[in-house]
């Protein structure tokens, strides 16, 4: 089967170790990948052999995110529900992953965005290398950062989960340790020596995990050029940390884009330029509804992010509300002139009525449901999934 060559399996004592296998694809998440993960995931959870689950990716990505390009297929030809249970599938397994009761470690040895942040960041322990470089672009793509963002980059520091979130600036690996994305650094020369050690885990205490994990890890320095980076006042006024939660705190997008363009004429800065482009080329419709993803997230409960961005991704398949991700994805994927006409044009035109109706449920679809998970035992009452 596609799925078993897709996601390789390594039994290694009590250890389980998942290897992404599409490098030509950057190990694009298809349905069949998904499917098997949650598959697997469940079968572990029962297994009282498996003490430890570790994820990586073959090649140069851990996971590029979903497997777009069938979804944009399936929409063309009427039908929307089938990328909807592609997000059904995959959201389940990333609740699982949240809720899980085995170790999960997710080695980041390359390019993380989209799906690949879902799998990785609701585990207990993300290692970040040299090489690791995390983005959540999809307000670029006429989407909205899902997969539980909401969830986890509502709870970044200050206002870093919206930067991240509605610009889709790239984060490298010092970058995702500095702000909590990854909890560990490891030199990806010290990769293999690490795994052998894992290897040898025989308790399901993550402690033990945790002990090996620090006696690999390094504090990497931050690039000058980070947004991350708390620069020295006397010699750079402009802290980009500071801008961010200044900017980024505001109530609306049309708000956030003001602030940092008073920034910049206050300070002139080419990273705020950059930063209010980034702004200026994304959906307008995508990042209001972002914004207030993001914002609901703070204040719920990892199952009700899901069940939340279950909704909204439900409308943004079955367009009724807007064509952006498909113009996102012709733009972007298809026809690759990086110049999507979106609809609305400007965010003034996006009206506050128009972006509620994203959060509610899908009606006027016959078998439509709200996301529903498997059972889950001793969950923390921060997971619990209560009714929305």
């Amino acid at each position: 089967m596609a799925s078993h060559s897709q996601v390789l399996v390594e039994e290694k004592s009590s250890v389980r170790i998942l290897t992404f296998n599409r490098p030509k694809k950057l190990n694009a998440l298809s349905f069949n990948m998904i499917s098997r993960l949650l598959q697997l995931y469940l079968a572990y959870e029962e297994d009282p052999s498996v003490k430890l689950v570790i994820l990586k990716g073959q090649g140069r990505a851990f996971c590029a995110g979903g497997d777009i390009p069938p979804i944009v297929r399936d929409i063309l030809q009427g039908k929307w529900r089938r990328g909807a249970d592609y997000f059904n599938v995959g959201y389940t397994a990333h609740y699982v992953s949240a809720t899980y009761r085995k170790v999960q470690v997710s080695i980041l040895n390359g390019i993380v965005m989209g799906a690949g942040a879902g799998l990785s960041t609701h585990g207990r322990f993300r290692i970040a290398t040299e090489n690791t470089v995390f983005a959540m672009p999809e307000t670029a793509l006429g989407h909205f950062p899902d997969v539980g963002a909401s969830y986890f980059l509502s709870r970044l520091p200050g206002f870093f989960g919206e930067y991240v979130g509605l610009t889709g600036a790239r984060l490298d690996g010092p970058d995702m340790l500095a702000c909590g994305l990854a909890t560990h650094f490891v030199p990806s020369t010290r990769l293999t020596a690490l795994e052998a050690d894992l290897c040898k885990v025989g308790s399901s205490d993550q402690t033990f995990v945790s002990t090996i994990l620090d006696a690999y890890a390094e504090y990497p320095h931050l690039r000058q050029k980070s947004a991350y980076h708390r620069q020295d006042l006397n010699l750079f006024p402009l802290s980009r940390l500071d801008v961010i939660d200044r900017c980024f705190s505001k109530r609306k997008v049309e708000e956030i884009i003001s602030a940092l363009e008073r920034e910049v004429t206050q300070e002139p800065d080419d990273w705020i330029l950059a930063t209010i482009q980034a702004l200026e080329k994304a959906s307008p419709s995508c990042l209001k509804i972002t914004l207030r993803s993001i914002r609901e997230g703070r204040f719920q409960g990892v199952g009700q992010c899901f069940i939340r961005e279950y909704r909204m991704v439900c409308h943004v398949m079955k367009g009724d509300l807007s064509k952006d991700f498909m113009e996102g994805c012709r733009a972007i994927l298809i026809d690759k002139d990086r110049n999507p006409k979106w609809e609305p044009r400007r965010l003034e035109d996006v009206k506050d009525s128009m972006v509620d109706q994203y959060f509610e449920r899908v009606e006027g679809e016959e078998g439509w449901e709200d996301l529903k998970f498997p059972p889950r035992n001793n969950l923390p009452a921060l997971a619990i999934a209560a009714k929305l």
